[in-house]
Protein backbone atom coordinates (compact mmCIF):
# COMPACT_ATOMS: atom_id res chain seq x y z
CA UNK A 1 0.00 0.00 0.00
CA UNK A 2 1.43 3.72 -0.44
CA UNK A 3 2.58 5.31 1.91
CA UNK A 4 3.22 9.48 2.30
CA UNK A 5 6.40 10.40 1.57
CA UNK A 6 6.83 7.75 -0.89
CA UNK A 7 7.08 7.72 -4.61
CA UNK A 8 3.81 6.07 -6.03
CA UNK A 9 4.57 3.52 -8.24
CA UNK A 10 3.51 3.72 -11.99
CA UNK A 11 0.21 2.87 -13.44
CA UNK A 12 -1.80 3.06 -16.49
CA UNK A 13 -5.55 3.13 -16.64
CA UNK A 14 -8.09 4.08 -19.55
CA UNK A 15 -9.50 7.69 -19.17
CA UNK A 16 -11.92 9.72 -20.89
CA UNK A 17 -11.48 11.68 -24.06
CA UNK A 18 -10.32 8.24 -25.20
CA UNK A 19 -6.95 8.25 -23.77
CA UNK A 20 -5.25 6.62 -21.28
CA UNK A 21 -3.56 8.15 -18.28
CA UNK A 22 0.05 7.24 -17.35
CA UNK A 23 1.69 7.92 -13.79
CA UNK A 24 4.65 8.11 -15.39
CA UNK A 25 3.65 10.59 -18.14
CA UNK A 26 2.29 13.17 -15.43
CA UNK A 27 5.32 14.17 -13.63
CA UNK A 28 6.90 17.37 -13.62
CA UNK A 29 3.59 18.30 -12.30
CA UNK A 30 1.76 18.05 -8.84
CA UNK A 31 -1.57 15.75 -9.10
CA UNK A 32 -4.68 15.48 -6.79
CA UNK A 33 -5.91 11.99 -7.75
CA UNK A 34 -9.85 11.57 -5.78
CA UNK A 35 -11.65 8.22 -5.44
CA UNK A 36 -15.47 8.70 -5.40
CA UNK A 37 -17.94 5.79 -5.33
CA UNK A 38 -20.36 6.08 -8.06
CA UNK A 39 -20.84 8.46 -11.38
CA UNK A 40 -24.10 10.52 -10.69
CA UNK A 41 -24.63 9.89 -7.16
CA UNK A 42 -25.47 13.20 -4.83
CA UNK A 43 -22.42 12.68 -3.16
CA UNK A 44 -20.17 12.05 -6.26
CA UNK A 45 -21.77 14.97 -7.84
CA UNK A 46 -21.19 17.36 -5.10
CA UNK A 47 -17.67 16.78 -5.57
CA UNK A 48 -16.60 16.82 -8.61
CA UNK A 49 -18.53 19.88 -9.05
CA UNK A 50 -16.60 21.48 -6.05
CA UNK A 51 -13.36 20.59 -8.46
CA UNK A 52 -14.73 21.56 -11.59
CA UNK A 53 -15.27 24.55 -10.00
CA UNK A 54 -12.10 25.53 -8.51
CA UNK A 55 -10.39 23.85 -11.49
CA UNK A 56 -9.02 26.98 -12.57
CA UNK A 57 -7.23 27.36 -9.24
CA UNK A 58 -6.12 23.90 -9.34
CA UNK A 59 -4.41 24.61 -13.36
CA UNK A 60 -2.98 28.23 -11.95
CA UNK A 61 -0.73 26.21 -9.61
CA UNK A 62 0.24 23.79 -12.58
CA UNK A 63 -2.07 20.92 -10.94
CA UNK A 64 -4.08 18.35 -12.33
CA UNK A 65 -6.92 16.94 -11.10
CA UNK A 66 -8.31 12.96 -11.84
CA UNK A 67 -11.18 11.65 -10.91
CA UNK A 68 -11.33 7.76 -10.10
CA UNK A 69 -14.24 5.09 -9.68
CA UNK A 70 -14.68 2.09 -10.47
CA UNK A 71 -17.29 2.77 -13.39
CA UNK A 72 -16.76 2.15 -16.75
CA UNK A 73 -15.43 5.05 -19.29
CA UNK A 74 -19.20 5.48 -20.89
CA UNK A 75 -20.48 5.86 -17.78
CA UNK A 76 -17.53 7.95 -16.76
CA UNK A 77 -17.78 10.24 -20.37
CA UNK A 78 -21.48 10.53 -19.40
CA UNK A 79 -20.94 11.89 -16.08
CA UNK A 80 -18.30 14.31 -17.28
CA UNK A 81 -20.36 16.11 -20.11
CA UNK A 82 -23.35 16.24 -17.54
CA UNK A 83 -21.13 18.31 -14.98
CA UNK A 84 -18.83 19.64 -17.49
CA UNK A 85 -16.20 18.90 -15.76
CA UNK A 86 -12.83 20.47 -16.90
CA UNK A 87 -10.72 17.09 -16.52
CA UNK A 88 -10.57 13.59 -16.75
CA UNK A 89 -11.93 10.68 -14.87
CA UNK A 90 -10.00 7.52 -14.48
CA UNK A 91 -11.96 4.08 -14.75
CA UNK A 92 -10.07 1.36 -12.49
CA UNK A 93 -13.14 -1.39 -13.94
CA UNK A 94 -10.61 -4.07 -12.14
CA UNK A 95 -10.17 -2.13 -9.06
CA UNK A 96 -6.34 -2.99 -8.61
CA UNK A 97 -5.72 1.30 -7.94
CA UNK A 98 -8.11 1.30 -5.68
CA UNK A 99 -6.45 -1.64 -3.86
CA UNK A 100 -3.17 0.02 -3.92
CA UNK A 101 -4.77 3.36 -2.20
CA UNK A 102 -6.77 1.27 0.12
CA UNK A 103 -9.90 2.69 -0.74
CA UNK A 104 -11.82 -0.15 -0.88
CA UNK A 105 -14.06 -1.04 2.51
CA UNK A 106 -16.93 -2.99 3.61
CA UNK A 107 -19.89 -0.01 3.65
CA UNK A 108 -23.57 0.08 4.86
CA UNK A 109 -25.68 0.76 2.08
CA UNK A 110 -29.48 0.34 2.59
CA UNK A 111 -28.73 -1.84 5.87
CA UNK A 112 -26.91 -4.29 4.14
CA UNK A 113 -22.86 -4.47 3.75
CA UNK A 114 -21.42 -3.89 0.76
CA UNK A 115 -17.73 -3.62 -0.17
CA UNK A 116 -16.88 -0.14 -2.20
CA UNK A 117 -14.63 2.83 -2.53
CA UNK A 118 -14.25 4.99 0.89
CA UNK A 119 -14.41 8.31 -0.51
CA UNK A 120 -10.51 9.60 -0.47
CA UNK A 121 -8.37 12.18 -1.68
CA UNK A 122 -4.37 11.85 -2.62
CA UNK A 123 -2.40 15.30 -3.22
CA UNK A 124 1.16 13.74 -5.30
CA UNK A 125 3.98 16.31 -6.30
CA UNK A 126 5.78 17.33 -8.83
CA UNK A 127 8.21 14.44 -8.20
CA UNK A 128 5.34 11.59 -7.76
CA UNK A 129 5.76 11.85 -4.14
CA UNK A 130 2.61 11.43 -2.05
CA UNK A 131 2.34 13.99 -0.04
CA UNK A 132 -0.95 14.20 1.81
CA UNK A 133 -4.10 11.84 2.07
CA UNK A 134 -7.67 12.41 2.87
CA UNK A 135 -9.85 9.61 3.93
CA UNK A 136 -13.32 8.94 4.82
CA UNK A 137 -14.37 12.13 2.91
CA UNK A 138 -17.01 14.76 3.72
CA UNK A 139 -17.86 16.40 0.15
CA UNK A 140 -18.33 19.65 1.73
CA UNK A 141 -15.76 21.66 1.27
CA UNK A 142 -13.43 19.38 0.82
CA UNK A 143 -12.27 20.51 -2.74
CA UNK A 144 -11.10 24.01 -1.31
CA UNK A 145 -9.19 22.24 1.85
CA UNK A 146 -7.32 19.65 -0.98
CA UNK A 147 -6.76 23.27 -2.82
CA UNK A 148 -4.93 25.20 0.06
CA UNK A 149 -2.82 21.85 0.97
CA UNK A 150 -1.49 22.46 -2.57
CA UNK A 151 -0.48 25.82 -1.92
CA UNK A 152 1.77 24.19 0.89
CA UNK A 153 3.51 22.29 -1.40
Amino acid sequence: MIAIGKPLEDFTLPATGGQDFHLAAAHGKPLVLYFYPKDSTPGCTVEAGQFRDLHPRFAKLGCAVYGISRDSIKSHEDFKDKLALPFELLSDAEGALCQMFGVIKMKKMYGKEVRGIERSTFLVDAAGVLRREWRGVKTDGHAAEVLAALHSL
